[in-house]
């Protein structure tokens, strides 16, 4: 199947993912990513344009501010075109198995390629995994077994009934969407919140928040472990090590 490779060329100031990172993008689909959200829309739109007109290269440079609708604040220079570039593995889910009698609740706000990887990444038994998108389509199938997926066309409306029990990861494809459920998460109160971002993203979002009369205190951004990395699988294994020391339950469940 005919294909154009998307990669980073060059990222300034606060970018999603490193120089490098890198989309394969056919008339159907797309694997790896960089960075998701509009930019990633707009690279998958560019690159089926090439596919449909035969063009064989292309570079575009995107301001990510408010033009793209995201916080991040650099600016990022793609390169388009056919020869192979290395792409992020797809996540492996692996058999899940009943939660384990008295496994917190989380709630994952996004099935991109963060989600996925971070609910790959889990214990198959150390939580009781509700996963919202707003698109049934963004979710794998079939879904981790006794993973409870909830396709919710307003995600924000659906976090001012969340337990507040629960922990809440945030990491959907709009910042705007991001900051509504911050926001309700907050009102509506929570065990924990993780919030995907940059330190860039994280400023604003603290800076909004309190101007609603909220307390962003109660929010940890960025999630994961920056030396890890900036790829899923990256962000993926530090978030479910942090998730883990904070519960009773081990990964060895």
């Amino acid at each position: 199947m005919s294909a154009v490779w998307v990669e980073v060329l060059r990222a300034r100031g606060s970018a999603p993912r490193d120089a490098g990172a890198a989309m394969r993008v056919t008339e159907t689909g797309a694997e790896g990513t960089i960075g998701g959200g509009t930019l990633e829309h707009r690279a998958i739109a560019i690159a089926r344009d090439m596919l449909r007109d035969g063009t064989d290269t292309a570079t575009r440079t995107f301001p990510l501010g408010p033009g793209l609708g995201q916080c991040c604040g650099g600016a990022v220079t793609l390169g388009f075109g056919r020869a192979p570039r290395p792409v992020d593995p797809v996540p492996v889910f692996p058999e899940r198995a009943t939660p384990a009698a008295g496994a917190p609740a989380l709630w994952i706000w996004g099935a991109g390629h963060v989600g996925r990887a971070v609910v790959a990444a889990l214990p198959p038994a150390a939580f009781d995994v509700t996963w919202i998108d707003a698109d049934r389509s963004r979710f794998p199938d079939p879904a981790p077994r006794h993973v409870d997926v909830v396709p919710a066309a307003d995600m924000p409306r659906l976090a001012v009934r969340a337990p507040r029990s629960a922990r809440h990861l945030v990491f959907t494809y709009s910042h705007d969407i991001d900051l509504a459920l911050c926001a309700a998460l907050l009102r509506r109160g929570a065990a924990g919140i993780g919030l995907i971002g940059s330190d860039t993203k994280w400023a604003r979002f603290s800076k909004r928040l309190r101007s609603m009369g909220l307390d962003p205190g109660a929010i940890t951004c960025p999630i994961g472990d920056k030396s890890l990395g900036k790829a899923p699988m990256d962000i993926a294994r530090g978030t479910v090590e942090a998730l883990l020391a904070h519960s009773d339950i081990r990964a060895a469940s």
